[in-house]
């Protein structure tokens, strides 16, 4: 399940703008992939994702084996409650954009600090907010030269870099050759990030420790993640030079 958010293309048009999709991602029995759409019900809450489980009954409750969900406490109190035999996974995308967030963060909060205001054009920090969300393997060797420059711009920017490189190694967990090496090297996150001395860092590092189990367990069902969700409630679905050296391990 995940959050969809409805836009009006009639602003005088009323309803609801926070919607919750469900979708079954059962491979079909040749083991091609087969999404479907089972639902959009208005709200984005614990309580209405338990009324919805709820009135599907035990039956068909019980053949659920997998639940992938964004990191929302109330959908996971939910299949607590309603799937107590399923294994909630936390979804990569959403893990990503957490670790991008915090990254942000820390560039708007050193921008202010050294130049005592938000970023602007011409502002080294400002230039390169769309290629500190982006995936280092994706750079071109100008986007590298640009990170680079911006960096050596000054002393208290190597806290962005810090950052930048903590959210490249949390990509890199999903692109592990095994699922076994991208556990193991998720597990060494789970316990490093969270002693980063960069605030914003340690708080991604507490946040995906509380949610350990469901982060980790990626790793022991095949990769599940709410990506048929996010495609099909998004498109419509029937609805409308820089390396690993400078890693900083005490982080």
């Amino acid at each position: 399940m995940d959050e969809h958010v409805w836009h009006h293309k009639n602003p005088k048009t009323r309803g609801p703008k926070m919607l919750t999709g469900m979708v079954d991602f059962t491979p079909s029995d040749d083991g091609t992939a087969r999404t479907r759409l089972l639902d959009l019900v208005p709200g984005r809450s614990g309580t209405m994702y338990a009324d919805w489980l709820h009135a599907r009954g035990t039956d068909w409750l019980d053949h659920i084996e997998v639940a992938a969900l964004d990191p929302f406490r109330g959908y996971k109190n939910a299949i607590d409650d309603h799937l107590d035999d399923a294994t909630a996974v936390l979804d990569a995308f959403h893990v990503v954009k957490l670790a991008t967030k915090a990254v942000d963060e820390v560039r708007r909060r050193v921008q202010q600090a050294t130049l005592g205001h938000r970023g602007r054009k011409g502002d080294p920090l400002f230039g390169i907010q769309t290629i500190l969300r982006c995936s280092a393997d994706n750079l071109s060797d100008k986007q590298k030269h640009r990170l680079a420059t911006a960096i050596e711009a000054h002393e208290a920017h190597e806290e962005v870099f810090i950052a930048w490189q903590a959210a490249q190694r949390l990509r890199a967990v999903y692109h592990a050759e095994s699922a076994a090496a991208g556990r193991a090297a998720a597990q060494q996150l789970l316990d490093a990030l969270p002693t980063c001395p960069i605030p914003e860092i340690a708080r991604l590092g507490r946040t995906l420790k509380q949610w350990r189990d469901a982060f980790l367990a990626y790793f022991d069902t095949g990769g599940a993640s709410n990506g048929p969700t996010e495609a099909i409630c998004e498109s419509g679905g029937g609805w409308s030079g820089i390396g690993w050296s400078g890693w900083c391990w005490s982080c």
